[in-house]
């Protein structure tokens, strides 16, 4: 009988089907769908999150038929998932379509929300929520408002929505219409909205646009925070506009006059001011000479002296410092200055004050390869070549007498300004042995005395001066077999020749050897010659026997 009812009804279990609203009792409402027994549904099913019921006797409904009938003999009915039915069905053309949907956040899950769809429950994630992260969404709850479908399986009853995607899709058709309406050049009021280290976004009217940091003012502005504040009015000019990515570059300082302009009438160079250090680098420091206009002391500008160490050393963050202009750029919008120009060269000073032949004392601080460096007075350094040591020995072998910290005095030889440089000697506070060599000149015949014997030869000092020699072993006689410096010993004196003699560059060279072979030459001369068959012995004794009468 109840197959047959059901059969003639043309009602199937599993499907959604049209009722009647016959009463209302207390939280249920009683639907007639032409079955032998009404059914009963929760009223709640018939209120969605976000409105209220207004289900009323009489009102048509469409419900979800589960059973036919229960044990109590009444029809099983469930508005749920009639409206899930209904909903799954217009939510898959929806998505097909690409078309937004209308829902309501009702609940807080992990990760998101959930969102009534009109029956069908949908995830919302919160990175999908909004365009920027939200830290309260209850004004969101329960309000009516658009989604759009990302992704959904109805097998396993899954939907994923954005709230994010809706946004932003009217964000652009709003910043579209704003941006045509705006112009490059155009001044226009705007409301700081955030603030970051390299800039400021205004609201420009639903439309955001970025003021850069260098934009803020023509002064420095290590931070924007320093000038704006958040929430704060500002007047802006729009600089550039691309309309492609409606991207909007904004700026403060062009509402103002440009300070650059006639920069170079203003700060001519070699100007001296006064200005404030803004900022310190490695290469140098920035100094302030009005609002707006700065110059750079470059490392290299700022001390006479002091040449490797940190501008920071000099200098300090809002010091007030005098500073000359060394060159104007207005191109480039650049002005070098100069710190160490408002003071004078420590280098004229030094030579005004110690010309050339002055004595000095200094202290050694620092040996190298090739000489000394001594501090001197002015904060100037001078170097003594290792040929300015010593009028006698080696100069390699007397730099190893001085060491760090020794107090010394040394003569000016030549300073020069434009180098930076001073030279100083060391053996001029001495006098010059080849100044008061006397008769000593290259083909003089002297007298030396033995210092030394070497392997390779004899070192001397010329008799009655303070010059010293060395005889190599082939200068220390005419003959091969006689050039062996161990015939002669320390204290020995021997007769030499002087084969050179330079006092500019202080080279003496003497030899026996050319001496043996003048004093032969002068002997052929006189008493013969080798071609008339006399030895050069009879000769030899014959210029010897002649000199011995004239001595008696």
């Amino acid at each position: 009988m109840l197959e047959e009812s059901f059969t003639q009804g043309n009602l199937q279990e599993g499907t959604v089907i049209k009722g009647t609203v016959v009463a209302i009792e207390k939280d249920l409402a009683v639907i007639d769908v032409g079955l032998k027994t009404e059914g009963r549904v929760p009223l709640r099913e018939f209120q969605a999150p976000g409105r209220q019921n207004e289900i009323k006797v009489g009102d048509t409904v469409e419900v979800y038929l589960e059973r036919v009938e229960n044990a109590l003999g009444e029809a099983v009915l469930s508005r749920d998932k009639a409206r899930r039915e209904e909903s799954w069905g217009k939510l898959e053309k929806a998505f097909q379509s690409n078309e937004k949907v209308s829902g309501v956040i009702f609940n807080q899950v992990k990760g998101g929300f959930t969102v009534d769809l009109d029956g069908a429950v949908a995830f919302l994630p919160r990175s999908q929520v909004d365009i920027r992260p939200i830290r309260d969404v209850t004004p969101l709850m329960n309000v009516p408002q658009q989604f759009q479908i990302l992704k959904m399986d109805r097998r396993r009853g899954n939907i994923v929505v954005s709230r994010r995607t809706v946004l932003e899709e009217t964000r652009a058709e709003q910043r579209q219409e704003l941006v045509q309406n705006l112009e490059e050049g155009q001044v226009i009021d705007g409301v700081v909205k955030n603030i970051t280290d390299y800039g400021a976004f205004v609201d420009l009217g639903g439309i955001d646009g970025l003021l850069h940091v260098t934009d803020i003012a023509w002064r420095r502005v290590n931070h924007p925070s320093e000038v704006l504040n958040i929430g704060q009015q500002v007047k802006v000019k729009i600089i550039k506009i691309n309309h492609e990515t409606h991207r909007i570059s904004l700026g403060m300082k062009q509402l103002q006059a440009d300070p650059w302009q006639g920069i170079e009438a203003k700060y001519p160079v070699a100007t001296r001011l006064m200005g404030r250090v803004t900022n310190i680098t490695d290469y140098g420091a920035f100094v302030e000479l009005e609002p707006g206009i700065e110059g750079l002391i470059h490392v290299s500008e700022m001390s006479w002296t002091k040449k490797n160490v940190h501008p920071g050393k000099i200098v300090s963050t809002s010091q007030e410092v005098e500073v000359q202009v060394l060159e104007v750029d207005p191109v480039k919008r650049r002005i070098s200055l100069g710190l160490k120009q408002t003071m004078r060269n420590p280098w004229e000073v030094f030579v005004e004050k110690y010309p050339p032949g002055s004595v000095v004392e200094g202290e050694v601080k620092n040996k190298t390869e090739f000489g000394l460096f001594l501090g001197l007075d002015g904060d100037v350094d001078g170097m003594v070549h290792l040929s300015d040591l010593d009028w006698k020995r080696p100069g390699e072998q007397v730099i190893e007498e001085f060491k760090k910290g020794d107090h010394v005095r040394a003569q000016v030889l030549d300073v020069d300004v434009e180098k930076e440089r001073i030279s100083l000697g060391i053996k001029q506070l001495e006098g010059d042995p080849f100044a008061e060599a006397g008769d000593v000149r290259k083909g003089a015949v002297i007298t030396c005395e033995v210092t030394d014997v070497k392997e390779g030869g004899i070192d001397v000092k010329i008799v009655g001066t303070d010059l010293a020699a060395f005889i190599k072993r082939s200068e220390l006689a005419r003959d091969r077999s006689e050039q062996r410096p161990d015939r002669f010993a320390v204290g020995q004196k021997v007769d030499a020749r002087v084969t050179q003699f330079d006092r500019k560059s202080h080279k003496v060279q003497v030899s026996i050897k050319a001496l043996e072979v003048a004093e032969e030459k002068e002997a052929i001369a006189q008493y013969g010659s080798s071609d008339s068959g006399a030895t050069l012995g009879d000769i030899l004794g014959t210029a010897l026997k002649r000199a011995n009468e004239k001595k008696d």
